[in-house]
């Protein structure tokens, strides 16, 4: 039986995700490998990668992320990062306080136009390709994203800043810079990024890939935020051949729960009703 569990994998700068999938599969000699939120080559930190049915339970995992990102100022980059070809705009003469009052602005619910090099698909082709190509670029839409905070960690004035951005799932850390550049009327570009947490994935706790990486394999208990129910044997039946069951525990909002018997994940179910009726069944 193919082994199920997460690991909390350190990308390297200059890997793309995929190499990350790639030399598990090698590690594991296992095919069913996925991950949770691309990290650009130039970026490294937390990668989120489960292994085996786990590949079913990405959609569950706690989807915030957060970033320390270094911003360049006085240019903009054709790529809005350190890649791109640079063209100078204007020399940088803001004082920390502008940039603090600047970075507040961005806090919130915001409307963030994605970089023209991305993965996103406009008309069935992506972005980056058709930059790449230099064919006509598309009309690039507005997404909603949602910025939690953003601190100043770092300010070298007519410089650079490094800022620690708390964001949604979505959020083009790329672009936000883009935008403070714009806003400081100078124009800036992200010079290096790590993600150093996503969901309840930390940094400090994450494994470079190697032969041994499976002894920091992670029960999926552990990594979902979901509140737990231990089956009864009577019920594990039911549950493993798609059966809703009871619910027995007090009165709550959730309306998602982990199904656990002998400290295996055996499926999520919804509540309704006050019936657990099963989502997805992991035999």
């Amino acid at each position: 039986m193919t082994p199920s569990y997460f690991l909390n994998v350190y990308k390297d700068k200059g890997m793309t995700s995929f190499d990350v999938i790639y030399k598990l599969r090698k590690i594991l000699n296992i095919k069913k490998i996925g991950h949770s939120g691309t990290l650009d080559p130039l970026a490294s930190g937390v990668l989120q990668v489960a292994v085996g049915n786990c590949s079913r339970l990405l959609e569950y995992l706690d989807d915030d992320k957060e970033y320390l990102a270094d911003i360049k100022f006085g240019y903009s980059s054709t790529t809005d990062d350190d890649e791109g070809e640079k063209t100078f705009i204007n020399e940088p003469k803001f004082e920390k306080s502008e940039l603090l009052k600047i970075l507040k602005l961005f806090e919130g619910k915001i409307q963030q136009i994605p970089p023209k090099y991305s993965a996103i698909k406009v008309g069935g082709k992506k972005l980056c390709d058709i930059a790449r190509k230099n064919e006509q670029m598309p009309q690039i839409k507005p997404r909603s994203v949602e910025i939690y905070k953003i601190s100043l960690e770092e300010f070298k004035p007519s410089k650079s800043a490094k800022i620690r951005v708390c964001c949604s799932k979505g959020t083009y850390i790329r672009s936000l810079v883009r935008d403070i550049g714009d806003k400081l009327l100078c124009g800036a570009y992200m010079s290096d990024l790590v993600r150093v947490r996503a969901g309840n994935f930390f940094l400090e706790n994450s494994s470079v890939i190697a032969d041994d990486i499976e002894k920091h394999a992670i029960n999926p208990i552990d990594a979902l935020n979901l509140n737990k129910i231990v089956l009864t044997q009577e019920e594990y039946v039911k549950v493993i051949n798609g059966n809703p069951i009871a619910f027995r525990g007090v009165k709550t909002n959730d309306k998602k729960f982990m199904l656990i018997f002998n400290n295996s994940l055996v499926s999520i179910a919804n509540l309704s009703d006050n019936i657990l009726k099963m989502e997805k069944v992991l035999k």
